[in-house]
């Protein structure tokens, strides 16, 4: 569903499972970091609502977009984690530079997936302006941070519960 027909920061509270015994990583972009930060403010304020406690949520910085998933990796493999949530805002510019930047994250985001046996979860914005990432990063369309948080927790659970379907 498009993002101008929902609002990221709307979602079913009762629909969301504790994240008390959770640990989650964040890894965040410092390109457009007026962006990333807001949705980093979303992600740990989500995630602190739903019980996560402040020292189970370790937050690292990557240089750009392209970083997200070296660190997440580095996350993964470092770290005892139940989720990890990169985040990061690519605006469209005049080059394909922006199709580049989106086609790697994405499909490296896939690769973290399929290879680590923990969610990593897609928090990066493609907009076509700046005004566009505002609206996602706290405007009228609410916060991918938020989004990407609930996310984590939801597929963390998930996997709780098919690790104890082996029981």
């Amino acid at each position: 569903m498009a993002t101008n027909l929902k609002n990221l920061s709307d979602y079913d509270i009762k629909k969301v499972p504790s994240a008390k015994n959770m640990k989650f990583g964040i890894v965040t972009a410092e390109w457009n970091e007026e962006i990333t930060g807001a949705l980093l403010k979303g992600a740990v304020n989500t995630l602190l609502k739903h019980g996560a406690k402040e020292e189970n949520i370790l937050r690292k910085f990557v240089p750009g977009t392209v970083e997200l998933t070296l660190g997440g990796q580095f996350m993964a493999e470092y770290a005892d984690l139940d989720a990890i949530i990169l985040l990061g805002c690519v605006i469209q510019g005049e080059t394909p530079h922006f199709d580049y930047v989106c086609q790697s994250v994405t499909h490296g985001m896939t690769e973290l997936n399929l290879e680590h046996n923990i969610p990593f979860i897609f928090g990066v914005l493609t907009t076509s302006d700046l005004q566009q990432a505002q609206d996602r990063a706290g405007g009228k369309h609410g916060n991918k941070g938020d989004e990407a948080a609930i996310t984590a927790i939801k597929m963390s659970q998930m996997q709780v519960e098919m690790e104890n379907m082996k029981d």
